[in-house]
């Protein structure tokens, strides 16, 4: 019995996806301008922050400015990144693998 070098290639991808995606969420947040020492002026956050108005509890900004505060995700914000990253990373790798395999 063999396996496929194409389904090897992409589960690696996916478990390498699914391993970086919360690390990567993060410093994306932080990169918008939500860090730990609040909304850096200047910055996508804070664009988004002054046009927002008050800031509710539980909204977008409110849970981006949380984040990079705290510069982690709660558990489920883990699984769902991990489980998205593992999920582009792998379906990026097939496609392209198969789209090779075409040339």
């Amino acid at each position: 019995m063999s396996i496929d070098p194409t389904i090897a290639v992409t589960g690696v991808a996916s478990t390498i996806g699914g391993y970086l995606a919360p690390y990567l969420t993060v410093a994306a947040v932080h990169a918008f301008g939500f860090g730990s020492g609040g909304v850096v002026a200047g910055s996508t956050a804070a664009a988004m922050m002054s046009s927002a108005g008050p800031v509710v509890a539980g909204s977008t900004v409110a849970v981006l400015q949380s984040i990079g505060a705290v510069g982690a995700l709660g558990a489920a914000a883990v699984a769902i990144s991990s489980l998205g990253g593992a999920t582009v990373a792998g379906g990026a790798v097939y496609v392209g693998l198969k789209l090779l395999s075409l040339s």
